[in-house]
């Protein structure tokens, strides 16, 4: 049954992206971020949807009269000479049997986040794209919460199979950095049922990433709350969300949930953290050794025999910036940590830009929490290998077409405080 409804509603929008590219870009990272395909038993499971919908999307783009535009700013041109560098490093890979599929999966999200930023420019399709990134993930937060509260915690949450969030660490970070998405959401949206609605998904998706069991989560979401309370406009809410959090984890979770947060500082005997010890040192010694790095999926272990100071303890990278270190070099950590500060720049101008101005509060406000997500990313994402995750990059759009938006919006009053100038001239 799941198939049939979910063929049904891909096969029944295709027409309307032809229409509106818009709708096929929307669609992309619903279903890239939520893989509702993974949901289902039967033929929908490993059909190309995605795929499909970015062939489509690509032409009706192409052929579509509508204004396309790519900022050119700080951000758009560190994203891009990280797509090329890439590019190079695994035109020298060490695994080179493995390099082309990582460089595939990769460049297929930068080319749908690139075609983002250029045809999205409305305010209503921005605020249509931050509810797309707070309901797909959202989606999982309500379901871990649920889960979570009906077993008592006693068992882990984990994601859908087959995606890069079916780990319980990997989605415990995902749904970490939606909540900021999901809190602008409730308080942006003017339909009360949909205002609950996101009310519930924020509290359940709390549950769900507790339920993860996740360390490094515990510790970027006393981070995000830090910075949510900082940068919110309802900071009473906040606050009690904040203070309530913690106490309610230790009361309502059992015993072992406790004992592993326990373990956050004993990293000198825990063999998952030397496991990420070892990794790191391998990501380090490889980029001394090779100025570009062993390319995509250089974490096997075969590299680790040359390059591990433990060959036979083999863990993924386990931290977006020493898996970004080891695959692209310095140059591309370098590229990668400068993206991220180029982000937080750009959403600070955006803020500056829409102070005092009521009519651009919400733009204002989206950037704000854009930040709380980006600070959860950089944070958590230091425990695990999520470097190319989606919804940081769909982040990065966000910022660029509020950007984009706000310096049309100021070209606009320009133009129009000239044209009255020159009227009452005359």
């Amino acid at each position: 049954m799941r198939d049939y409804v979910l063929f049904a509603a891909f096969f029944g929008m295709l027409p309307l992206i032809f229409k509106r590219p818009v709708i096929g870009l929307l669609a992309y990272a619903w279903f890239s971020l939520m893989n509702p395909h993974r949901l289902t038993y039967g033929a929908a499971y490993d059909f190309p949807f995605a795929a499909i919908l970015a062939a489509v999307t690509v032409i009706s783009v192409l052929v579509s009269t509508e204004e396309k535009r790519l900022p050119a700013n700080s951000v758009t041109l560190t994203l891009i000479l990280f797509f090329l560098w890439m590019t190079c490093t695994s035109l020298s890979a060490l695994e080179p049997q493995l390099v082309w599929e990582g460089w595939e999966a990769v460049m297929k999200t930068f080319l749908m986040i690139l075609m983002t930023i250029v045809v999205i420019r409305s305010e209503k399709d921005i605020k249509a794209l931050a509810l797309v990134l707070a309901l797909a993930l959202g989606f999982y937060g309500a379901k871990g919460g649920v889960f979570t509260i009906l077993s008592g915690g006693v068992n882990r949450v984990h994601g859908p199979t087959g995606t890069n969030i079916a780990d319980n660490n990997d989605l415990a970070l995902a749904l970490l950095i939606s909540i900021p998405m999901i809190w602008y959401m409730r308080t942006h949206v003017s339909t009360r049922l949909l205002q609950i609605t996101l009310t519930c998904t924020l509290l359940l998706t709390i549950f769900a990433v507790i339920g993860t069991y996740s360390r490094g989560a515990l510790l970027a979401g006393a981070v995000m709350l830090l910075f949510l309370w900082v940068k919110s406009s309802h900071k009473m809410q906040v606050g009690i969300l904040a203070l309530m959090a913690l106490p309610i984890a230790l009361v309502f979770m059992p015993e072992k949930w406790v004992e592993r947060m326990a373990t956050i500082s004993e990293y000198d005997s825990d063999a998952s953290a030397l496991g990420r010890l070892n990794a790191w040192e391998f990501s380090i010694n490889l980029a001394i050794d090779r100025f570009m790095g062993g390319g995509f999926n250089v974490f096997t272990p075969n590299m680790f025999h040359i390059y591990a100071p433990n060959p036979l303890d083999f863990h993924v990278a386990h931290s977006i910036y020493f898996r970004v270190l080891g695959e692209h070099g310095f140059v591309g950590l370098g590229l990668f940590v400068l993206l991220i500060i180029m982000v937080w720049r750009t959403a600070n101008k955006i803020i500056r830009l829409c102070k005092n101005n009521l009519e651009l509060k919400w733009a204002s406000d989206l950037a704000r929490m854009a930040q709380v997500s980006i600070i959860g990313y950089a944070v958590g994402g230091a425990f695990l290998s999520l470097s190319y995750f989606d919804f940081f990059y769909y982040i990065i759009a966000l910022i660029c077409l509020l950007e984009k938006k706000i310096s049309y919006n100021d070209s606009s009053s320009m133009v129009r405080l000239r044209t009255e100038a020159s009227i009452k001239s005359l």
